[in-house]
């Protein structure tokens, strides 16, 4: 009867701990690393809005990874142009489809001034795996919570 009682205790624990990685958020403050260089790019702000995924832009740093700057978005379009990347929506009303959020032309990289198919989902509560592709061609960077 011990064991009984041990082994339904140890599969509660168990259902517990496995579905608490499904249910963190990908929502909160983000610390963006360059997938080349390995160094700090920006913080960003992921966000729901209207059942759809956002983020914007709290803070960009320099090639350094250190320096906070100001930068401009000097390679975007139309009226993103020369816009301060602060403060910029960098992702774009992304869809949950399970554990995935993903979206055609659904982020910005403000770097060259493009927008990407993007899919984004956690690898654990505080990693955060963004894809940006256009065709089959991609890159795959790894964001960490800002606690």
């Amino acid at each position: 009867m011990k064991k009984i009682v041990k082994l339904m205790i140890l599969s509660v624990a168990l259902i517990f701990v496995g579905t608490s990685v499904f249910a963190q958020s990908v929502t909160g403050k983000w610390k963006t690393i360059d997938d080349e260089t390995n160094k700090q790019k920006s913080h960003v702000e992921v966000y729901m809005k209207g059942g759809k995924l956002y983020g914007k832009v709290l803070k960009t740093f320099d090639d350094d990874g250190i320096t906070p700057t100001n930068k401009l978005c000097e390679d975007c379009k139309d009226e993103l142009f020369n816009q301060p990347v602060i403060g910029m929506q960098i992702i774009n009303g992304l869809s949950r489809d399970g554990k995935v959020w993903k979206g055609k032309r659904g982020i910005l990289d403000p770097g060259n001034g493009k927008f990407y198919k993007v899919k984004i989902w956690l690898d654990d509560p505080n990693t955060l795996i963004v894809r940006g592709s256009i065709g089959p061609i991609g890159r795959k960077q790894t964001w960490h919570r800002i606690k």
